[in-house]
């Protein structure tokens, strides 16, 4: 193998391979990312069993093939190599299958590789019908459901994102158990099939990071799903189980409903949540006396704050009603209009956001008891 290439070309797709790098694994060459060059350009693939990433630079004016095979590379030392090198363009050569020299003009590293066949077989197989939308969708809809996944590894159905596929539109799910994010998201084609099935929500924030606007596409099977845009493919395990039913958190009715300024609302909980002892919890009181809103929290140690906004409401009654500060700002953050409306259903029931712009964004967040 023998390749000149362009370094800012080689270090961008270093980087989007190097997400799935394996530091604990007991493969050796899971460590490694592996080189394949043929004449067509250069594959980059990266692993650790729960997460594939592989990305394709064709052959282009800022590449130079001299000689085609394949090696793999200490990630974590060609990332470094990479990144810190001056010059514009960086020289690879393999010797002896498993010898590789790195070169510029004014620098030479000899770096041990391992020999491509002791890579584990990935298959990377795609559907003939995948789910196709746009990748500014599918970033936006990850941004705004990831986050309310579990880090509790004792419920993995939780740490995962629910992905529901019924005719032409996907439903996005993710909680905690004590908020709920979801998106719907209209496809441009019906699916022929109906899936529900949870991907691993940092696997799908990984790939979130490293698409473009383009289009993506969902190659979904029984164990797998493989994400493909472009020329950069990530495949991720499915998460087993099944999914909480998620519809039934959603009321049907409601006492009041509220209309706020998103940034206003956030700013308050903000300045108010200052003064909460629990950093884990925050709790906040919001109670309503005609068009104020009044938020209010307090600690023994610390004091108490009271803070109050001018809202719009559909009716005559109040509500006083606890929550966490912290899930509230978060659900608050991935709202891109400037007006929301909050539902209430009482002050022991689900209070649920939607953003007056997206209609197809909701966020849920229980409410806290404080007596």
């Amino acid at each position: 193998m023998k390749i000149i290439i362009k370094k800012e070309l080689l270090l961008e797709n270093l980087n989007k391979v190097s997400k799935a790098l394996s530091t604990k694994n007991l493969v050796p060459a899971l460590a490694g990312i592996k080189f394949d060059l043929n004449e067509k350009g250069l594959t980059l693939t990266a692993s650790d069993n729960d997460i594939t990433i592989k990305t394709f630079i064709p052959k282009t004016n800022d590449m130079t093939i001299d000689e085609e095979g394949s090696i793999i590379i200490q990630g974590r030392y060609i990332l470094d190599i990479v990144r810190k090198i001056p010059d514009n363009q960086i020289n690879l050569e393999v010797f002896d299958e498993t010898k590789i020299i790195i070169s510029t003009n004014n620098s030479e590293y000899n770096l041990n590789g391992i020999n491509k066949r002791d890579y584990p077989n990935i298959n990377l197989e795609e559907n003939k019908n995948p789910i196709i939308l746009d990748g500014k969708s599918f970033k936006t809809m990850i941004n705004q459901t990831a986050f309310a996944t579990s880090q509790d590894e004792s419920r993995p159905q939780l740490t995962g994102i629910n992905f529901k596929i019924v005719g032409d539109e996907l439903e996005c799910n993710a909680t905690d158990s004590y908020r709920l994010a979801r998106k719907l998201i209209k496809l441009n084609q019906n699916s022929e099939e109906t899936f529900n099935i949870v991907v691993p929500s940092k696997n799908l924030q990984e790939f979130a990071k490293i698409i473009d606007d383009d289009s993506v596409e969902l190659h979904i099977f029984n164990n797998k799903i493989l994400l493909k845009n472009n020329n950069t493919y990530i495949q991720s395990r499915l998460i087993n189980g099944s999914y909480p039913n998620t519809a039934n958190l959603l009321p049907n009715e409601s006492i009041l409903k509220i209309n706020v300024n998103i940034n206003d609302l956030y700013n308050v909980i903000d300045r108010v949540s200052i003064l909460t002892s629990d950093k884990e919890k925050n709790i906040v009181t919001l109670e309503t006396e005609g068009n104020t809103l009044i938020m209010r929290s307090s600690s023994l140690e610390i004091g108490r704050v009271e803070e109050k906004m001018p809202i719009t409401k559909n009716n005559e009654e109040e509500i006083r009603i606890s929550f966490s500060a912290k899930y509230m700002m978060e659900a608050l953050k991935v709202f891109d209009g400037e007006e929301a409306t909050i539902t209430f259903v009482g002050e022991v029931n689900p209070i649920i956001i939607q953003d007056n712009k997206d209609e197809k964004l909701i966020q849920l967040v229980l409410p806290i008891r404080t007596y």
